[in-house]
């Protein structure tokens, strides 16, 4: 008999999957002493152990005599049962063993609120899949701190955005390119970028980050002097200050998206504006440890 529960003792289950083996060899070899040599087990334990099988099952399994061993028909059906138990138990010892090799640990994971709802669920929900014994410990703020927590090491990665300006002791991985739409409180009814008159309209910039390097940088190519009505952190505090109708501004399309103030603003076209990329950030010293890497290499394949 098979025992699977808990409160039988280890040593149990192993000698009750052993006898099932010792049974399989002897079906197939219908030798004894064969049998005997072959699985290391003195003549004598092996006919205990097939006495034993007889005992639990209430039947004969083999025919013997002094010239030969034949399978009976109940001997016949244990082989069956016998064969399905032991390919299981093989293929669920593999599966442990792996489970014991896989990775195992905390990474921590820092991002804007934004990003963990546009782009981190699908990378996490892989690397969830991959490598469930690793536990994430996720951290949500501006954007613009990403950098600074990866060099002090306050996580070991984090969704990071890309400029001129990297450092070059951080590895970075793209995930995506993100542009950045114009924004106007949707009952100033302006749709058309023709329609902005930049001499008359506040504008709400970012205080820092790429998002405002890339505005200047479309204001300067087109010859525009704004007239600033506030900087404020983070992009979020830019669609709500413009649906409350302090200005127009420029944020990132995915932070848009996702905002519960969309409704109130209305978009406007601007076509030759720069994106941005969004990907992955750590140390460079810490882009092989075993965790890190594997993150890294869902975005990279």
């Amino acid at each position: 008999m098979i025992y699977l529960q808990n409160s039988i003792a280890k040593s149990e289950i192993l000698m009750d999957f052993r006898s099932l083996q010792l049974f399989n060899h002897l079906a197939k070899s219908l030798h004894f002493g064969d049998t005997a040599e072959s699985m290391y087990v003195s003549p004598s334990t092996l006919s205990r152990v097939i006495q034993r099988l007889e005992e639990e099952c209430g039947c004969v399994l083999f025919k013997r005599d002094n010239r030969s061993v034949a399978l009976t028909h109940g001997g016949h059906k244990l082989l069956n049962f016998s064969e399905t138990v032991l390919k299981e138990w093989q293929q669920v010892r593999q599966e442990l063993s792996a489970d014991e090799q896989s990775l195992k640990g905390e990474l921590s994971l820092y991002c804007s609120v934004t990003a963990s709802q546009s782009h981190l669920p699908a990378l996490l929900s892989r690397y969830r899949q991959h490598y469930p014994g690793v536990d994430i410990r996720l951290v949500t703020g501006d954007p613009g701190l990403a950098i600074d927590n990866v060099k002090q090491q306050k996580c070991d990665v984090a969704i990071a955005i890309n400029s001129p300006g990297f450092p070059t002791d951080l590895c970075f991985s793209g995930m995506d390119h993100v542009p950045l739409v114009l924004i106007a409180p949707r009952d100033w009814r302006l749709t058309q970028l023709s329609q902005v008159d930049w001499r008359k309209l506040q504008v709400v910039l970012p205080e820092q980050g790429p998002s405002r390097r890339i505005v200047y940088h479309w204001f300067a190519e087109h010859g525009i002097r704004p007239n600033v009505y506030a900087s404020v952190g983070g992009n979020e505090a830019i669609v709500s200050m413009v649906a409350l109708g302090c200005g127009v501004g420029f944020v990132p399309q995915v932070v848009l998206d996702h905002s519960g103030m969309a409704g109130s603003v209305s978009r406007i076209l601007v076509e030759d504006i720069g994106s941005y990329e969004l990907g992955l950030a750590c140390l460079e010293s810490r882009r092989h440890e075993p965790l890190v890497d594997a993150l890294f290499q869902l975005v990279l394949n």
